[in-house]
């Protein structure tokens, strides 16, 4: 089992940048897929962007152009460069893993940090 651990959220102004970071504890991200997904108060959870071990990274929503999935060479921290923040932004973001196998799907996920866009 892996635990994700989480850090770099906050609040910035219009504009800035943050960037998050998600860590494996108690094991490594071999084999899964990392995510972050971000979440508003009665709102579904939306992805964000995506990375695999092979650097294939998915930008699906709003966050292209402005975000940048990464990840360190050792493939134990991933991260998320959030460039020209707007307010809509604002959410709490949450680090997830998955591994699919033949038999089981395993789900990961952070305890989420909040990110504060303010105008």
């Amino acid at each position: 089992e892996v635990q994700l651990v989480e850090s770099g959220g906050g609040l910035v102004q219009a504009g800035g940048s943050l960037r998050l970071s998600c860590a494996a504890s108690g094991s490594t991200f071999d084999g899964f897929v990392i995510g972050w997904f971000r979440q508003t108060p009665g709102k579904q959870r939306e992805l964000v962007a995506s990375i695999n071990r092979d650097r294939y990274i998915n930008y699906p929503g709003s966050a292209r152009g402005r975000f940048t999935i990464s990840t360190d060479i050792a493939w134990n921290t991933v991260y998320l460069l959030m460039d020209s923040l707007r307010p809509e932004d604002t959410a709490v973001y949450y680090c997830h893993a998955q591994r699919l196998t033949v038999v089981a799907t395993y789900d990961y996920w952070g305890q989420g940090t909040q990110v504060t866009v303010s105008t």
